[in-house]
């Protein structure tokens, strides 16, 4: 089973309406960034390995209706974007670890949010977790249905190492698309903020936040001096302020702190929410 080791788009399709969103993001993420497309169709084999769920037919009617499913794909695709360099398959397996498997380090793999079964069926559950945590590079996942374009892109920065790749995807889209970033650094009061006998100046307290943010973005400023950059640091749940701010972007951005043996299995509870509830399509880049 081959994978991209070059920039590359990779994109799951089962040919329902959110997958059909899914690859026209895909596309325009190619185009734009000028690297190959590749779509993917995963069938899993054991619904037709069990006589109880026999269909039929065989492993040879799935592979072939999956072809002429993403022949049809494909021509939609030089439709849309003409040029484009394009390229399907067909494989069999785990849909998450195949799909994993098939973007390389340097590959953007883009999901749809719901489908009519198969990996699609199941994206905000187990196969999301997966691919999200494991994959090497971005995973973007796409709601079936879009607002017009905002020209806004919302990355959440923490202040924390992890999230600088998902600020340098950020910036990058930005500058493709000729858009903005809104840069949003959510905090909450300490605990002992409610005690009555603790005091705390709210003033430095909110100032601290905001330059946290200002410092955090300086180098990115230097380096896309072109992307205009808005900086919010409202106080409120990380998860929460991402979701208020997908209502008006087109993308939202957020990092995995998945790290080492046992932190690799756990996706972060923000970028967790913000896949299951953001309006617009979201990109998790891990470190």
């Amino acid at each position: 089973m081959s994978r991209s080791e070059s920039p590359s788009v990779v994109v799951g399709y089962d040919g329902s309406a959110g997958a059909n969103r899914a690859l026209e993001w895909a596309a325009d993420d190619a185009a734009r960034r000028r690297v190959p497309l590749r779509i993917v169709h995963v069938v899993v084999p054991w619904p037709y390995d069990i006589a109880k769920f026999s269909t039929g037919g065989g492993p040879e009617d799935f592979h072939t209706g999956a072809g002429r499913m993403l022949a049809e794909a494909e021509k939609a695709v030089h439709e849309l974007r003409p040029g484009l360099d394009v390229s399907t398959a067909v494989l069999e397996g785990q849909p998450g670890k195949v799909l994993r498997e098939q973007a390389g380090p340097q590959a953007t793999l883009v999901l749809g949010s719901r489908g009519l079964g198969g990996f699609a069926g199941a994206l905000l559950g187990s196969v999301s977790t997966h691919v999200a945590v494991h994959a090497h590079g971005p995973v973007v996942v796409v709601r079936p249905q879009e607002g017009a374009a905002r020209n806004e892109i919302v990355a959440g920065v923490d202040g924390s190492p992890e999230s600088e790749p998902a600020l340098a995807y950020a910036f990058e889209q930005a500058r493709l698309r000729g858009a903005a970033v809104r840069a949003i650094h959510a905090w909450q009061l300490p605990v002992h903020a409610y005690a009555p006998e603790v005091t705390f100046d709210l003033d430095e307290v909110v100032r601290a936040q905001r330059q946290a943010v200002i410092d955090r973005l300086a180098g990115w400023r230097e380096r896309y001096p072109e992307v205009t950059v808005y900086e919010e640091s409202p106080c409120a749940h990380p998860a929460n302020a991402l979701i208020d701010a997908s209502r008006e972007a087109d993308l939202v951005v957020v990092g995995s702190r998945g790290m080492g043996a046992v932190g690799s299995l756990l996706l972060g509870s923000v970028s967790r929410a913000v896949l299951h509830h953001a309006h617009c399509p979201v990109a998790v880049v891990r470190s």
